[in-house]
């Protein structure tokens, strides 16, 4: 009794390889917004800080996406109302609060994380670049691209 033949490992590395390819273009666009809001959000610059710091609208709009799946600006909260006090009442002293800066590892794990977010995108964008240019499937990697960048652009307008 013969056995089948085994299939050749090559053959089946370059069939892993394309699929690798197709699905690693039609996910970059959404790998590259996420990784580039996502650097956004670690310094808190989708969200106004007060009257010291107010994102451009699109920056917040770009924020809710990425948090909410939403497209459109967070509605702005009313002041807090100042608690009525009594007439003639002192204030009980408290000490006050120093706000204390973040800690040192907080600081350097969000720079960490920034260089994460950048080097995703970098490497996101040079594995586009080579799939378009250098790949098999030209035609194909093309497609996926623009249905990748398409279809999450109609299902947030559309949603």
């Amino acid at each position: 009794m013969t056995k089948p033949p085994r299939a050749n490992p090559a053959l089946r590395l370059a069939f892993i390889r394309r699929i690798h390819t197709w699905l690693g273009v039609f996910i970059a666009p959404s790998v590259i917004f996420f990784a580039l809001t996502g650097a956004l959000q670690l310094y808190g610059l989708h969200e106004s800080h007060g009257g010291a710091y107010q994102p451009a609208p699109v920056i917040e709009k770009l924020g809710m996406l990425h948090k909410d799946q939403v497209f459109q600006l967070k509605p702005k909260r009313a002041p807090p109302a100042a608690a009525p006090t009594a007439p003639g009442a002192a204030k009980a002293a408290t000490p006050e609060k120093r706000e204390e800066g973040p800690q040192v590892g907080t600081v350097l794990l969000k720079a960490i994380f920034l260089v994460v977010a950048l080097a995703l995108t970098a490497a996101t964008v040079l594995g586009v670049w080579m799939a378009v240019n250098y790949g098999r499937d030209r035609k194909v990697a093309w497609g996926l691209l623009i249905a990748g960048t398409v279809l999450p652009v109609l299902l947030t307008v559309f949603a």
